[in-house]
């Protein structure tokens, strides 16, 4: 007998927060790859739908079908020679990482969720924080995936597609297989400091985000000072691969290191300067547990130039006392720049500016265009599964490739099998 694909209907199935309930007729579950092709090649409309973390309706398929590639068999093949690995993209970034870390390799960066699908990550601009670091997709070497007409392609980094289809909205195709650049695996280990002044962070804000391999900023807007720097460390090794602990700066920019770590929970990855391997130290959040607030929350994310963003962050704290009432908290964090065509960090250098709301639907989505008007002069760039009011011919002129996206999409997908309103409403 050959293998089963399931088909369940999911007018009742909604994202991990909650706030969306997904349009489509059907979602189907195939168990092979010509499955796939199959159901790709029969539909009228169709998206992936990955772990559901967006809160955008940008996998959303109405009166067509979703595809959840989560039966499909998770491989993970490592190229020692070609420092690559080649993985099924429907897999979490924390089991990627575990199967990497089994062979010696590792990830150069990760987001803060590990349970995050690779293929939905990647698609949508998802990103770590490091100077040096730049969003997801740039580790994509090559980009397996089934087209309109049912067909398997592999487009790598000989292909001028690359940079248009790895962070490619669903727009092109539903992604097989990822390949990605992989190093040697290391250690790493999480510090925390509180109370830095805003305006010292201001002043040193360079300074402040190079202090680390990762630096992530946590506190709300009309505070004086941030809440929560964790700072993210390389940790050397001795001749036996064991780490090389040294004490951490009692104080960093004037805030205090916190040793204790109280309010550390069982979802948070070990902190306290606590040496470990990179895929428990990168992402905030064990895999096998509920991360950020367990999907009671809405997210915001905004890149601005990276020598833009103390004057961003004023201009925010200028209406802090009408967002934090709404906020769980805001993250900032660097993202160096690429040449991905929908990157946020297009071409340069970037600060994000995270919120994690409360689930105030209808205040959070009245606060939008007051924040996106304070940081207008700024120019903006959204993160593509996360909550944004900015319109089509504002992300055009923001964009150089914008408009040379949606061209070759349109080659790609003429009869706009893999549309859907999110796309629609990117249109110019």
């Amino acid at each position: 007998m050959p293998p089963v694909a399931y088909t369940a209907p999911v007018s009742i199935e909604r994202n991990w927060a909650g706030n969306l309930t997904y349009q489509a007729d059907s979602l189907v579950q195939p168990t092979t790859i010509d499955q796939l092709q199959e159901q790709v090649a029969a539909a009228p409309k169709v998206k992936a739908l990955g772990t559901r973390h967006s809160f955008t309706d940008v996998a959303d398929s109405p009166h067509g079908i979703q595809i959840d590639l989560s039966r499909l068999e998770p491989t993970v093949t490592v190229d020692h020679d070609g420092k690559t690995a080649t993985v099924t993209a429907s897999m979490s970034y924390g089991e990627v990482a575990m199967a990497l870390e089994a062979e010696g390799v590792a990830l150069a960066n990760m987001g803060s969720l590990p349970h995050i699908s690779v293929a939905g990550g990647t698609a949508t601009g998802t990103h770590g924080s490091g100077d040096e670091l730049r969003v997801l997709a740039d580790q994509i070497a090559a980009i397996e995936l089934v087209t309109a007409d049912g067909s398997l392609r592999r487009i790598d980094r000989s292909h001028p597609d690359l940079p248009a289809v790895a962070i490619g909205l669903g727009a092109v195709g539903i992604i097989t297989k990822l390949t990605l650049d992989v190093q040697p695996t290391y250690l790493m280990r999480q510090d925390l400091y509180h109370d830095i002044s805003w305006e010292v962070a201001h002043e040193s804000f360079d300074e402040l985000l190079a202090s680390a391999y990762s630096v992530n900023i946590h506190s709300k807007y009309s505070t004086p000072a941030i809440s929560t720097v964790i700072s993210k460390s390389l940790v050397s090794t001795d001749a036996d691969g064991g780490p090389i602990v040294e004490d951490a700066p009692e104080t960093l920019l004037g805030g205090w290191l916190d040793s204790d770590d109280p309010e550390a929970g069982p979802q948070h990855t070990p902190r306290r300067g606590i040496p470990g391997p990179w895929l428990e130290r990168l992402p905030h959040f064990w895999l096998h547990a509920e991360p950020s607030m367990a999907g009671d929350e809405l997210q915001t994310d905004y890149m601005v130039a990276r020598e833009d963003a103390p004057a961003a962050i004023r201009a925010l704290q200028a209406i802090g006392e009408a967002i934090d009432p709404h906020l769980w908290g805001t993250e900032i964090r660097s993202v160096a720049g690429d040449e991905l065509w929908m990157s946020p960090a297009y071409g340069r250098d970037s600060v994000s500016i995270g919120f994690t709301w409360r689930k105030h639907i209808d205040e959070v989505t009245a606060l939008l265009e007051p924040i996106e008007t304070a940081l207008a002069r700024f120019e903006p760039r959204p993160h593509w599964g996360k909550l944004f009011a900015l319109k089509p011919e504002v992300l055009r002129d923001r964009l150089p490739r914008y408009a040379d996206f949606f061209n070759l999409v349109a080659e790609h997908d003429p009869g706009r099998k893999f549309g859907n309103p999110f796309l629609d409403r990117l249109r110019v």
